[in-house]
């Protein structure tokens, strides 16, 4: 296979492929392939040594979309593809493309190693908190009372929070955004891409078959002010109003605790001094804004979290100097003769 050429000056086109795009009408999915191939352009990405992984689903037909090099692999393994992918070349550019049933049921174990590894990927995972492909059932994250083709009555399982299940596993990056947030998601994805390690990204996402607007109270033309929040590091937690209306209302600690509330401004005496700054270093406070739902909180958009920490493929190429150092013949043949080893001899041997 001849490899992709990478022009001098970059559109979102240059990495569209002549592939017929086969999503829903309506899908969440060609906004995101938008954006990403937007950020692709943007940053001027070398499509020589960008990688698109997946595993099975709507959301994994991705990398057919794309034309850089790309595996569309097996259910739920793309973490693990992936990671010997950027094991057997460190110089790529690798994207993880999964879903919240492929990325966090049979590919749930898969996607906390990566993440502990902190290796260095940038990981989407499309949250439409149903299973499309297999037709409607309900995932992993499917909200309880979801009545699917699986749970005709109303689930009764407490959902998984992927933002929780990456900070879980020691997550230097965690970033949400939306479909419908054409304007916001590029920026997301530029910072995820600029992470040096795992950086890990849910993209709420509308399956307008079988979970239609699941997300529409907050998401898009459609949410509700007062319903989000984007966070910026370093800007105050404000929100609400309406169009063209400064934030009305603003998220602080609430006094003698460690949970957080939701305060307006000029009740009470409040101002813009009585609330929280955005810290993207701070896991704690990710965490509790990663936890906000409605109707009593915003639900919070934007990088939650970023710090900094070893990143694993720095780590393998010291360890494999290192052991050079110490065993220059690192043959295979070298290496089946070394340490204990015997020869069995006699008649039939």
């Amino acid at each position: 296979m001849n490899a992709p050429t990478t022009p001098a000056k970059l559109t979102p086109k240059d990495f569209a492929t002549d592939q017929e795009v086969r999503w829903c009408p309506g899908c969440g999915d060609y906004a995101i392939l938008k954006s990403v191939q937007k950020v692709l352009a943007d940053l001027k990405a070398d499509k020589d040594k960008t990688v698109f992984v997946s595993g099975i689903g709507c959301s994994s037909r991705f990398p057919y979309y794309m034309d850089t090099y790309g595996f569309h692999t097996i259910h739920g393994r793309a973490p693990a593809v992936a990671t010997g992918v950027k094991m057997a070349n460190p110089e790529l550019d690798v994207w993880i493309v999964t879903g919240d049933g492929d990325g966090l049921s049979i590919g749930g174990n898969h996607l906390l190693h990566i993440i502990r590894r902190n290796v260095d990927t940038q990981i989407l995972l499309f949250n439409n908190e149903i299973y499309g492909l297999t037709k409607g059932q309900a995932s992993p994250t499917s909200a309880i009372g979801t009545k699917s083709s699986s749970t005709p009555e109303g689930s009764v399982d407490a959902p998984l929070d992927p933002i929780k299940i990456a900070m879980g596993a020691g997550a230097r990056f965690v970033a949400r955004t939306a479909d419908k947030w054409i304007k916001e998601m590029p920026d997301v994805l530029k910072a995820a891409r600029e992470h040096r390690g795992c950086a890990f990204v849910e993209i709420l996402q509308n399956c307008i078959v079988y979970n239609d607007a699941v997300f529409g109270g907050f998401t898009g033309k459609e949410a509700v002010p007062g319903t989000f929040i984007h966070v910026e590091h370093g800007k105050p937690l404000l929100f609400g109003g309406g169009k063209n209306e400064p934030p009305v209302k603003g998220i602080r600690v609430k006094p003698g605790t460690f949970k957080l509330e939701v305060v307006t401004l000029g009740e009470n005496g409040i101002t813009e001094a009585d609330v929280l700054v955005h810290d993207k270093t701070d896991a704690v406070l990710a965490g509790l804004l990663a936890a906000m739902t409605g109707p009593d909180f915003p639900v919070a958009f934007g990088v939650l979290y970023e710090d900094a920490a070893p990143v694993h493929d720095d780590s393998i190429t010291a360890h494999k100097a290192e052991a050079r150092k110490k065993t220059p013949d690192v043959s295979i043949n070298a290496l089946l003769k070394r340490g204990r080893t015997w020869m069995v001899e006699g008649p039939g041997a």
